[in-house]
C-alpha cells in the first residue's frame, strides 16, 4: 500500500478563484501587520491559475479597492474602463431599448478577462508567500475522530479507468490545517458533501442555478466600441425562460459574448447551447461579429438564489467562500466583488479566532454585519419574481426597486429546486433548432475544440451514475434524454448497443460546467474531481 504523504499548514484553501484568492491575500497581509506567522496553501484543479475560471465578466472594483489599495499603480490586466450600457428586449427581427436597471449601471467598472485577473491575484499571493499548487484537485475530505475538518487530501494520480493504478500511479497529498477554506465555485464538489454532513442548509431556501455560455471573439476594428456593454432579454427565450445575453466590448478589438438560462426551464427540448447559437443571427447581435473570428469558448453554472438560499457558512474546522456560498448579485450580473469580500471577511475572522475557536463562528457575523449581505438583500425579490413571467416580474421588479428600493416587506419564495422544474416530454413538442453556419454559429463538438479541454483518457469517469439503469428507463422514457440538450460539451450521448438504447459518457470532453449534477431530473449524476490540470484550459476568458 502507498503512503500518502502529508503536509501541514495553518489554513488550505481549495480553488484559486477570487474568494479563494482574496482570503489568502488578506490573511497574509493581516499575518505580517500582527507579526504572526499564518502558513497557507492553495491547490487548484486547473492547470494553471485562471484555467478553470469563466465569466462575464465586468468587474466592481470596491472589494480590490479595500484588498491591494494601489492596484492602479501595478500590472494588474484591468485595462477597459465600461463607458456605455444599453439594455434590449428582442423579438425575432427587432429590439426594443428599455431603460437600463439601476443594478445594471456600470459606471466605474472594468471589463476583463476574470482568468487573467485571477492569475494576476495568484502572483500578488505568491509573493505574499502563499503556496499555490494548481493541476492538484481536493478529492477528498479529511475528517478527525471527533468528525471536524482537518484539511483534504488531493487525487491519486494515475488510476487507470478499471480502477486499479497504472505504471504511473502516485498517491494523493493530504494537506492538513487548522482551518480549510472552501473555495471551489459555484456547486463544489466537497461543498456538496460538507451541506450534507453538516446540515448547512437547514434554515435557507434551496439553491437555483443558471448555465452561462460563453465565446470570446476577435471582431473587425471597424466593429469594435471600447467599453461598450450590452445586456438582452427575450428572443429566442419564450417569457416563461428566465434567461439574457451580455456583449462586452474589451481590449484589442476582443468581445466577449455569453447566454445565460435559468435551469428551472420545464421545456426537456430546449437546449441552452442551441438558444445561444440561434441568438447570435439576431440583426442586433449579427452586426457586432460579422467579419470577426470565435476564438474562445466555454461554460459553467451559476448561483441564483441569492439573499434566500445562503448556507450556514461555518462548520468545525472550516468555512465556505465565494460562488461556493452562493455570492452572486444577480440583477447585477456580478459576483467577483462579493466573492473578493467574502475572502477578506474570511481573512479578517481568522486571523481572530484561529487559534481560539475550532469553527469560527464570527464569519457569519461579518458577513450579516457587511455591505455584501445589505446588497443582496436588498435584490432578493427580483429573481424569485420571475416564476411569474417575464412581464409580470419586470413589473415587480420596477415596484421592488424604484418604490421600495429593496427593501419591501417580505422576501418572495424560488419556485423549489431546478432538478424538479422539467415536465415530461408529452407536454411539448422537439424544438427544430437552425443548423449551424460555422461563421456565427458553430456545433458544439467544433466549439468545444476552442476551449482547449482534455482529460486524462484512461482515468475514471468523474461523472457518475448511482444507477445507471436511470438513464434509460426515466430520463429517455419521460423525457426524451434533456442531458443531451443541457450539457454544452456533448459529453452524453445516447447509442445503440445490441439494438438498445445506451448512456454514453464522453467524460473527456467535460467543461466542469456542472449543469449535469445540477439539472438531471433524479439527481443521479454525480460530478467529483477528475485528476487534477483535466478539463477546459481557458485562456483570455
Amino acid at each position: 500500500m502507498n503512503k500518502r504523504e502529508v503536509m501541514e499548514y495553518d489554513v488550505v484553501i481549495v480553488g484559486a478563484g477570487p474568494s479563494g484568492l482574496s482570503t489568502a491575500i488578506k490573511l497574509k497581509k493581516l499575518s505580517q501587520i500582527k507579526n504572526k506567522d499564518i502558513s497557507i496553501c492553495i491547490v487548484e484543479k486547473g492547470s494553471e491559475v485562471g484555467s478553470h475560471i469563466l465569466s462575464g465578466a465586468v468587474i466592481e472594483t470596491k472589494s480590490l479597492d479595500e484588498l491591494i489599495p494601489n492596484w492602479q499603480k501595478t500590472d494588474i490586466p484591468l485595462k477597459t474602463k465600461a463607458k456605455s450600457d444599453d439594455f434590449l428586449f428582442l423579438t425575432k427581427k427587432k429590439s426594443i431599448k428599455l431603460p437600463t436597471p439601476p443594478q445594471m449601471n456600470n459606471d466605474g467598472n472594468y471589463i476583463v478577462s476574470l482568468g487573467k485577473f485571477c492569475n494576476w491575484l495568484g502572483n500578488q499571493a505568491e509573493n505574499l508567500g502563499v503556496e499555490i499548487y494548481p493541476g492538484f484537485a481536493a478529492s477528498e475530505i479529511l475528517f478527525d475522530e471527533n468528525d471536524e475538518v482537518k484539511g483534504i487530501a488531493t487525487n491519486d494520480m494515475g488510476i487507470l479507468k478499471d480502477g486499479t493504478k497504472g505504471p504511473n500511479f502516485e498517491p494523493g497529498i493530504e494537506l492538513k490545517a487548522k482551518q480549510t477554506i472552501f473555495a471551489e465555485g459555484c456547486r463544489g464538489h466537497l461543498g456538496k458533501i460538507l451541506m450534507k454532513k453538516f446540515n448547512l442548509n437547514e434554515n435557507n431556501q434551496p439553491q437555483t442555478y443558471a448555465i452561462g455560455i460563453k465565446e470570446l471573439w476577435e471582431i473587425d476594428p471597424k466593429n469594435h466600441i471600447s467599453g461598450k456593454i450590452l445586456h438582452t432579454t427575450g428572443w429566442p427565450l419564450n417569457s416563461e425562460t428566465y434567461g439574457g445575453s451580455f456583449l462586452y466590448h474589451f481590449d484589442k478589438n476582443l468581445v466577449s459574448i455569453g447566454f445565460v438560462i435559468g435551469l428551472d426551464y420545464k421545456n426537456p427540448y430546449l437546449s441552452p447551447y442551441d438558444e445561444f447559437q440561434q441568438f447570435k443571427h439576431h440583426p442586433e447581435i449579427k452586426k457586432h461579429l460579422v467579419g470577426g473570428r470565435r476564438i474562445g469558448y466555454g461554460a459553467r453554472s451559476l448561483n441564483e438564489g441569492g439573499f434566500q438560499s445562503i448556507p450556514k457558512l461555518t462548520f468545525p474546522g472550516g468555512m465556505l467562500v465565494g460562488c461556493e456560498a452562493g455570492f452572486l448579485n444577480v440583477p447585477k450580473i456580478k459576483g467577483t466583488h462579493l466573492a473578493m469580500k467574502s475572502g477578506i471577511l474570511a481573512a479578517e475572522s481568522i486571523i481572530e479566532d484561529i487559534d481560539k475557536e475550532t469553527e469560527i463562528k464570527k464569519f457569519q457575523n461579518k458577513i450579516n454585519d457587511s455591505w455584501l449581505h445589505d446588497e443582496l438583500f436588498r435584490v432578493r425579490n427580483i429573481r424569485p419574481s420571475f416564476k411569474w413571467g417575464f412581464w409580470k416580474a419586470i413589473i415587480y421588479s420596477a415596484i421592488d426597486t424604484y418604490i421600495f428600493r429593496g427593501k419591501a416587506p417580505w422576501t418572495l419564495k424560488h419556485d423549489g429546486q431546478d432538478h424538479n422544474s422539467l415536465e415530461t416530454k408529452k407536454k411539448y413538442n422537439r424544438i427544430d433548432y437552425p443548423k449551424p453556419d460555422g461563421i456565427l454559429s458553430f456545433d458544439k463538438l467544433t466549439n468545444l475544440s476552442f476551449s482547449a479541454t482534455n482529460h486524462e483518457e484512461n482515468q475514471p469517469c468523474h461523472l457518475t451514475l448511482s444507477d445507471k439503469e436511470i438513464p434509460i428507463s426515466l430520463n429517455l422514457e419521460k423525457f426524451d434524454s434533456p442531458e443531451t440538450r443541457y450539457c454544452p460539451a456533448g459529453v452524453y450521448e445516447i447509442v445503440q448497443e445490441n439494438n438498445k438504447p445506451k448512456l454514453q459518457i464522453n467524460s473527456q470532453n467535460c467543461l466542469h460546467c456542472k449543469t449535469c449534477d445540477i439539472k438531471d431530473p433524479s439527481q443521479n449524476i454525480n460530478w467529483i474531481t477528475p485528476q487534477g490540470g483535466g478539463g477546459p484550459n481557458y485562456q483570455g476568458m
